[in-house]
């Protein structure tokens, strides 16, 4: 039963290889079970692939059952397709197409695997590859609302300044009518008089107008420290929305990128392996001498095709002797003058009427 399954993926027909030795049924055997299996290892490594896309174990298990059995049929095509001729080049130019369209294969079914084998490795590339788009997401995002961060800082210290610079004409102001009582400076006479009185005015005026530039400038600040707080709230909440999407980013493309970063040499060795296993139906076929099979096959191919040959080129031959009866026939019965005078009577007849026709038309017009 198993044996005759595999018979049955190796493309080639059951009916004659019952009639070949067993050594000629193993061979195909053995070549339909490479298939079969070739096409098993398309449907996990699609599987892992698509699962890795979809997210879904279903839906995964679903597409990679058609796609397994897309390899299947390729490659089952691809072995019943060659046919054993006995010359090495006609063979080799025959399989040319085919090769290619393994390695092609080959390609397709080793990459999800090695996705799959160099996993741990893949992880710390991405991981790597997260961390400095982290870096720069969060760069990038700080560059748009610095400048505006940057300009409150600047109007907060502005008003700071303005505080100190009056601080520091009520300090000058202090010290001008304190020397002056104490006859240190100014008229330089102890006591407080005239001049005292007008400079220590002139210092209350400046002392009131310090205490209200403290109280306007305190509210411009803190309205200024609302805005620097909001704005930084909105910076952490744009950088907080945007991780998840560097989290996510290890999709199918991602990992066949980062499986590139790593040393090629494992990956070349896996794909040299399915590249062996996808070409070894072919290689078998071609490299195996023409058996039984072969012969069985060959006779009844070409067996039709006699057939089809006779066939045509009787028909030909029928049609070219119908012509040549016709011929002959016709060319007796010219000459004959019962058969002139019948159609010259029948001739008549049918000009007559015509005529006939042609004058009740007119005549019914007229």
């Amino acid at each position: 039963m198993l044996k005759r399954f595999f018979i049955i993926c190796s493309g080639s027909d059951p009916e004659i290889l019952e009639a070949c030795s067993s050594g000629e049924q193993n061979k195909y055997a053995g070549i339909g079970a490479t298939v079969f299996f070739t096409a098993l290892m398309a449907f996990i490594a699609a599987s892992y692939a698509l699962y890795t896309v979809f997210d879904n174990l279903y839906a995964a298990v679903f597409f990679g059952f058609i796609w397994g059995l897309l390899i299947f049929n390729l490659d089952r095509y691809i072995v019943s397709t060659i046919k054993k001729t006995g010359r090495v080049m006609d063979e080799l130019i025959q399989a040319s197409p085919r090769i290619i369209l393994a390695v092609i294969i080959a390609i397709v079914i080793s990459k999800p695997l090695e996705l799959k084998i160099f996993k741990k490795e893949i992880d710390q590339v991405l991981l790597t590859e997260k961390n400095e788009m982290t870096l720069a997401n969060k760069n990038q995002i700080e560059q748009q609302f610095s400048p505006n961060i940057a300009a409150l800082k600047s109007d907060i210290s502005a008003l700071q300044k303005d505080i100190e610079t009056k601080e520091a004409e009520v300090n000058a102001l202090y010290n001008t009518y304190i020397s002056e009582a104490e006859g240190t400076a100014g008229t330089m006479l102890l006591g407080k008089g005239p001049v005292y009185k007008e400079k220590r005015d002139k210092h209350d005026v400046a002392l009131a107008e310090l205490q209200q530039l403290k109280l306007d400038n305190k509210a411009k600040i803190m309205t200024l420290e609302n805005q620097i707080a909001q704005t930084e709230a909105e910076l952490q909440n744009q950088i907080t929305n945007t991780q998840p999407i560097i989290n996510n980013f290890d999709g199918l493309m991602a990992r066949v990128n980062a499986l590139g970063k790593l040393p090629w040499l494992p990956s070349f060795f896996i794909f040299l392996l399915f590249l062996a296993i996808e070409t070894s139906p072919i290689f078998a076929k071609l490299l195996s001498p023409k058996g039984a099979y072969d012969y069985k096959l060959e006779d009844q191919e070409t067996a039709i095709k006699t057939h089809v040959l006779q066939n045509t080129k009787q028909r030909d031959v029928m049609l070219k002797a119908d012509y040549a009866i016709n011929d002959r026939i016709y060319e007796a019965i010219k000459t004959e003058e019962e058969l002139y005078n019948y159609k010259r009577k029948k001739a008549r007849e049918l000009m007559q009427m015509q005529a006939d026709a042609f004058f009740k038309k007119h005549k019914s017009a007229l």
